[in-house]
């Protein structure tokens, strides 16, 4: 069939992109543009060196490609959305939105619109029987990253990686000798380059004031902040304050512009909102909930609608706001859906070490 790949330019969509020519399918390479940020530093994304990278595979491969302007799209959906949320005191996860709002909504139409029966990408996940699924690889899954997308988008998706290790990606990426076969990984964020996101907040919103104080639990002055932004629920490092004990973010308020500091934040449960499911499950189903990516899974319990209320049935730390929070079916492997974060509720302070 005709299959557009989503190619980064790193070693990962190259491996897919080669696979399925190697299984005779015709296939076409996107690259999308997102943003201006330029860096010679290994480990990031859908720069300019990462264009040239992505059309020498495709050159290498025999494959028609082409490359996609989203910068404008990505500014409004991605961009503009991490500052805001920033600015609300909340940490988001801009991968999250890139994929559900832009590669697998936009991309995909575009390749719809090549003529092509389905769209890959290098991610390491699996749809299996229509369903969203983790990847066989337990530590290289990006499932949680995937939520968001169309649940329609799904019967066009393919993840040639889904049932490979990193290791065997690796030798696959030699074995066809492609040029990027030993290109170290990209990492978040693609649009910080120097892991700097109060610049990049503080260059979107010079107007405004974010310094303020950061209090105990009890409510006394312990120090001071030059941007509460620059700081995320559960926190430990890097807080400034020196107590003799260690000390976690426990909220963060933009009106005050005060960090709460105190001991690790354990709770059994969070207020979450904006949820989207493949499959809602039934009220008495076992569930399980991941706060992060590569977070241990928590049984949990799914009531209401909007706001959910996800009842944890063992304590689970630093739930942050305005990140997401991924539901997986009772088998640990299937995507439910999720949703983003509001805030912790039922704080479990008697079973802190």
């Amino acid at each position: 069939m005709r299959i557009v790949v989503a190619m980064s330019g790193g070693v990962d969509s190259s491996v897919a992109a080669g696979l399925l020519v190697e299984q005779g399918h015709e296939v076409i390479g996107l690259h999308t543009r997102q943003h201006d940020a330029t860096t010679k530093t290994a480990g990031r994304c859908c720069g300019e060196d990462d264009a040239l990278d992505a059309r020498a595979v495709a050159d290498q491969l025999g494959i028609p490609f082409y490359v996609v302007n989203l910068k404008e799209a990505f500014q409004e959906a991605v961009v503009d959305d991490f500052v805001a949320e920033f600015a609300r005191g909340r940490t988001p996860n801009p991968c999250v939105r890139c994929n559900g709002l832009l590669r697998f909504r936009v991309l995909l139409a575009r390749a719809r619109a090549l003529g092509a029966e389905a769209m890959a990408t290098g991610h390491y996940a699996r749809v299996l029987d229509g369903r969203l699924m983790t990847a066989r690889e337990t530590g290289k899954d990006q499932s949680y990253f995937l939520w968001q997308i169309p649940a329609t988008a799904l019967p066009y998706t393919r993840f040639p990686l889904g049932d490979m290790t990193k290791d065997e990606v690796r030798a696959h990426a030699a074995r066809l000798g492609l040029s990027v076969a030993e290109k170290a990984e990209s990492q978040e964020i693609c649009f910080v380059p120097d892991d700097d996101h109060v610049r990049v907040v503080r260059e979107a919103r010079p107007d405004l004031d974010a310094s303020g104080t950061i209090v105990d639990e009890s409510g006394a002055v312990v120090g001071k902040h030059d941007a509460y932004y620059r700081f995320t629920v559960g926190q430990r490092r890097g807080i400034g304050v020196g107590l003799g004990k260690p000390r976690y973010v426990r909220s963060i308020d933009p009106v005050t512009r005060t960090v709460t500091i105190g001991d690790d934040p354990l709770h059994r449960g969070v207020l979450a909102s904006g949820a989207k499911f493949f499959e809602r499950p039934a009220k008495n189903d076992l569930v399980y909930a991941r706060l992060r990516h590569r977070g241990a899974l928590v049984p949990c319990a799914i009531e209401g609608d909007e706001p959910l209320h996800v009842r944890f049935l063992a304590p689970a730390r630093a739930a942050t706001p305005g990140q997401s929070i991924v539901f997986y079916a009772g088998d640990r492997a299937t995507v439910l859906g999720g949703a983003l974060v509001d805030r912790s509720i039922d704080p479990v302070a008697e079973e802190r070490a």
